[in-house]
């Protein structure tokens, strides 16, 4: 597998490269829906851009990462499926919904994972882990009254794509979360018992943000992700990747 990208990511896809020779994951780019650089933007696209049509020419299978949260599906009643039509809110979804068809269109064999928000060890300080851990213990922590995220162990995004990829799914777009968005204050709270500490809470109220997307397809391609929605799933995950920040 040939990983494009250096981040916690691409590090932990390493783990599987040998499995895939002929594929190459674009694990680079924009990672933070607070981008509002042109330059930013332009720079992943041409990247995307010239990737997928070097994947073309040597037949190489592209797998671009995307993002199943609300940037991408807005506020959802029921769980989005990756068939629906996308209704992205801000720059960064927009900029990954135009991505995600310049790869459906390069004429590489490609797969779309649309990731939800992924945790694991060496996150850069403005991801959503480091950063809440941060403020906590910084003994003021800013909650979001109304915000809800999907957590997804960086784990089991390597272990859906591994799984993907070993029964030769290609040409499909699919959702990669656990499928349960969970308060602001919910996250913020767990961290805290895991720190054992209890820094004071700083509310802000914002427009409630609740995107559930659906994991049917994934679940059926990939029996071995079942436990993503277990009640205890995300204790799960914040007790193993707390201690690391």
């Amino acid at each position: 597998m040939e990983i494009i990208g250096r981040g916690f990511l691409a590090g932990r896809l390493a783990t599987i490269a040998d499995r895939h020779p002929t594929v190459t994951v674009l694990a680079a780019g924009v990672s933070s829906t607070r981008v509002r650089s042109g330059a930013e933007f332009r720079r992943e696209r041409e990247l995307v851009c010239a990737t997928a049509a070097r994947c073309a020419r040597e037949g190489r299978a592209l797998v671009f990462l995307s993002t199943a949260a609300q940037a991408m599906y807005g506020h959802t009643e029921i769980p989005a499926r990756e068939g629906d039509t996308v209704a992205p809110d801000s720059l960064y979804g927009r900029h990954k919904a135009d991505l995600e068809r310049v790869v459906l269109r390069s004429g590489a064999p490609w797969l779309v994972l649309r990731l939800s928000h992924v945790v694991g060890p060496g996150q850069r300080p403005h991801q959503l882990l480091p950063d809440i851990i941060r403020q906590i213990r910084s003994g003021v922590v800013r909650v979001y009254r109304g915000a809800h995220r999907d957590l997804i162990d960086v784990l089991d995004v390597v272990r859906a794509l591994d799984g993907l990829l070993s029964q030769g799914t290609l040409e499909e777009v699919v959702n990669v979360a656990c499928g349960v968005p969970h308060p602001a204050q919910t996250i913020v709270s767990g961290i805290e018992r895991h720190l054992d500490l209890a820094p004071r809470h700083e509310y802000v109220d914002v427009s409630p943000t609740l995107t559930r997307v659906s994991i049917e397809k994934l679940r059926s391609l990939v029996p071995a992700v079942h436990s993503l929605s277990d009640d205890d799933y995300l204790d799960r995950v914040l007790e193993r990747y707390v201690p690391l920040y």
